[in-house]
């Protein structure tokens, strides 16, 4: 398989990650994007054993867009770190099903993960296993009975977009697990991660990273 390379040097690599990969192994032994990109640093570089690559960050395996790993412990401490002061800018492309009830908005939540279900529900904000999310949406179109939002992602809660977008009744699209009301099996989840801005963490220089969406159904609509 192979993974698109968005910008690469001796401490960074951004990639664009494919939709329904995982980022590491699970128990369905799919391909995971972290053994692919070891091994393809391992045949590039020729460089014999182990491979280090770090992993700072998660997309849920639906989900496609640009991500970044660490090349080195050095720089893997950094944006761990930076990731924890939330220093980092996320921006999010989604299709949602319906029409948004304002046209920008700060959405602000209470979230808790049913790890047996592998779900998240919102959540009173007394409830001590409850978790603040936060987002910033904007419309920027509307079509078919869709609206497209461009969502700058505050805080990185497990499914954060996908549950507080569901909770006001604007499910995304394909979402089978938060929008089966509205979804048909086999529909692609229409989420990804467009833009990703860290400070490089040797030279203290912002660096963001783009990737654009896939030319088909729902995007294409745009």
């Amino acid at each position: 398989m192979q993974i698109p390379i968005l910008y690469e040097d001796n401490h960074l690599l951004f990639v664009q990650k494919p939709v329904n990969v995982p980022v590491q192994e699970d128990r369905t032994g799919n391909q995971d994007l972290l053994s692919i990109l070891k091994e393809d640093i391992k045949v590039r570089y020729q460089k014999p054993g182990n491979v280090y690559l770090g992993l700072v960050h998660r997309l849920d395996r639906p989900v496609g867009g640009v991500m970044v790993f660490a090349k080195t412990s050095k720089a893997a401490s950094r944006l761990s770190d930076a990731i924890r002061r939330q220093a980092i800018t996320k921006k999010y492309l989604a299709v949602v099903r319906g029409q948004m009830p304002k046209q920008r908005d700060v959405l602000e939540d209470y979230l808790v993960k049913d790890s047996r279900e592998n779900k998240v529900y919102t959540a009173s904000p007394k409830d001590k296993n409850a978790k603040k999310a936060i987002l910033e949406y904007e419309v920027i179109g509307e079509n078919d009975g869709l609206s497209l939002l461009s969502i700058d992602l505050q805080t990185g809660r497990p499914h954060q977009i996908r549950v507080q977008l569901a909770s006001r009744n604007c499910p995304l699209y394909g979402d089978q697990k938060y929008g089966q009301h509205v979804n048909k099996p086999g529909q692609q989840i229409a989420l990804w991660s467009e833009t990703l801005g860290i400070e490089h963490p040797t030279k203290k220089e912002e660096i963001k990273i783009s990737s654009k969406t896939p030319n088909e159904y729902p995007w294409n609509l745009w």
